[in-house]
């Protein structure tokens, strides 16, 4: 299916400048995917009080946040792709009112299996939220801009992320956790109207594949794209590494000799911001043909962020430090990868934003239930020691395919070229 702008008078021109999306409406999509994929991390500070609570032993507690990633990687293969057949405007208010209802429901369960259902409905909801948008905004924009509007979205969204932790902390340690997520309810209810005024009417063919096609499709699209499986293979390792990390942090910092509370742990996610902030121009690199040596270097950033990360037992300005390198290496080779990916099939944006963040789901998935258990059984220095190893494998895997993804995203370029004449 394609799309196009119903009314886009300022496509045609030929000299175009890089603004070509009003201001407003960049900054709309990057708070709308930012509150959105904020539902999803909510529960990560709050951790222990949903163990107390529930009565979850902490070995067993990052089963929460792996129902949510459940519900995440059925978003990605049951939602997202269906921006691309239906009217991405309708789709996205359907989906808000639905995550709305969800998070209520987070906000009054009284049983830990309530508990695990809701949060996969919040994270089911959340990600079709989140990455429609982002998909929306790549539909949205013209080709010359693409990377700078995705990237701005996409910056929204790691923000979003990291902010989540310390509005959770801090509302539940005035309020109670409950409380987050009611407040979560009202939030996303605030910004519903903005986007039914502001976001633009896309046009769609009308003969678009079935729904079974559709999800079909994504398989051919798996497997023909070598830069999509590539980069989706390093985002479920890049995710599990930061998930190893954020899953964990509540658990040492709540305990003695620490005992912060709820609001100091989640301001550690501002420390993030920073990282996420530095690594927003990444697109734009990607866009100039620099997609591998920043893809490099953020690899070797979230690998090195593990040393100071260690050290949290004797220093919590080294934990600082190491934040924002594991927040700046991982933002910049998410911006990077998917520049890289929405090159190559323009036609197919939602489900290519489908596939490449089922990866992410399983990763954070992943990162999340081993952490604690690691965290259980070997302490802080074991989590560490566990991030780092899945790092160096994201290093040595883009080593390892660095030549044939180039070598594929050449051929992608030039038979999306000769589509076009």
């Amino acid at each position: 299916m394609k799309t196009s702008l119903a009314s886009s008078p300022n496509r045609s021109n030929a000299s175009a400048r890089p603004t070509d999306m009003a201001r407003g409406l960049v900054w709309l999509f990057a708070l709308a995917s930012g509150l959105s994929v904020a539902n999803v991390y909510y529960s990560q500070p709050l951790l222990d009080a949903l163990a107390r609570d529930f009565g979850i032993t902490h070995a067993a507690i990052g089963g929460v946040v792996t129902a949510t990633q459940i519900g995440c990687a059925l978003a990605l293969l049951l939602l997202v792709p269906l921006g691309d057949r239906i009217d991405r405007r309708l789709l996205m208010a359907m989906q808000l009112l639905a995550l709305v209802a969800a998070l209520a429901a987070v906000g009054m369960v009284r049983t830990a299996p309530a508990l695990l259902a809701a949060m996969l409905a919040v994270g089911l909801l959340g990600t079709a939220m989140t990455q429609g948008l982002i998909a929306y905004a790549a539909s949205a924009s013209a080709p010359h801009e693409r990377g700078r509007v995705v990237g701005a979205a996409q910056s929204g969204v790691f923000i979003g992320l990291l902010l989540a932790r310390v509005f959770a902390g801090g509302i539940s340690d005035i309020a109670g956790w409950r409380s987050v997520y009611l407040g979560a309810a009202a939030l996303m209810l605030a910004v519903a109207l903005p986007l039914w005024w502001r976001l633009p009417v896309l046009a769609t063919v009308p003969d678009a594949m079935s729904y079974p096609r559709l999800i079909a499709s994504m398989l051919t699209l798996l497997r023909q794209e070598k830069v999509l499986q590539v980069r989706g293979v390093l985002a479920l390792l890049m995710f599990a590494a930061l998930n190893i990390f954020w899953s964990a942090l509540v658990l040492p910092l709540s305990a003695p000799p620490y005992g912060f509370s709820h609001t100091a742990i989640g301001a550690f996610g501002l420390v993030g911001a920073i990282g996420a902030l530095a690594a927003a121009r990444a697109g734009r690199w990607a866009d100039r043909g620099y997609g591998q040596r920043t893809s490099a270097v953020a690899l070797a950033l979230l690998l090195l962020a593990w040393w100071p990360l260690s050290l949290m037992g004797w220093s919590l300005a080294a934990l600082v430090a190491g934040i924002v390198l594991l927040d700046l290496g991982g933002q910049a080779l998410h911006v990077t990868s998917q520049s890289m990916i929405f090159r190559t099939r323009p036609e197919a944006y939602s489900r290519l934003i489908g596939l490449y963040m089922l990866f992410y789901a399983i990763g954070s998935g992943l990162g999340a239930i081993s952490t604690t258990a690691t965290y259980a059984h070997a302490g802080w220095q074991g989590v560490c020691l566990l991030g780092s190893g899945v790092s160096l494998l994201a290093l040595l895997f883009w080593w390892a395919t660095r030549q044939s993804t180039s070598t594929a995203a050449a051929q992608t370029e030039n038979r999306n070229e000769g589509v076009l004449k």
